[in-house]
């Protein structure tokens, strides 16, 4: 249940973290949710990978939807100013 329990909790930090980072985002939804999971994926084996938690931990949703926040705000930074 490993990658798949990370991609499940990958989703719902997308989710999170479109709710945390709203406004005039050029993206829509499944391009959130992607970006949730490649974050979430990113922070949770980041996390344990430098020993911040174990899997199965709490702490691992909380990394993962910080990693979704940061590679959303990230993307839309890039979007813009490719826009522009």
């Amino acid at each position: 249940m490993g990658i798949i329990g990370t991609i499940i909790i990958g989703f719902l930090a997308g989710l999170v973290a479109r709710f945390l980072h709203p406004g005039r985002d050029p993206s829509g939804f499944i391009i959130t949710t992607v970006l949730g999971i490649v974050g979430a994926l990113f922070a949770t084996y980041l996390g344990q990978a430098v020993g911040w938690y174990r899997a199965g931990e709490g702490a691992g949703f909380i990394g993962a939807v910080v990693g979704a926040v940061v590679l959303l705000a990230l993307w839309n930074a890039f979007a813009r100013r490719s826009t522009q």
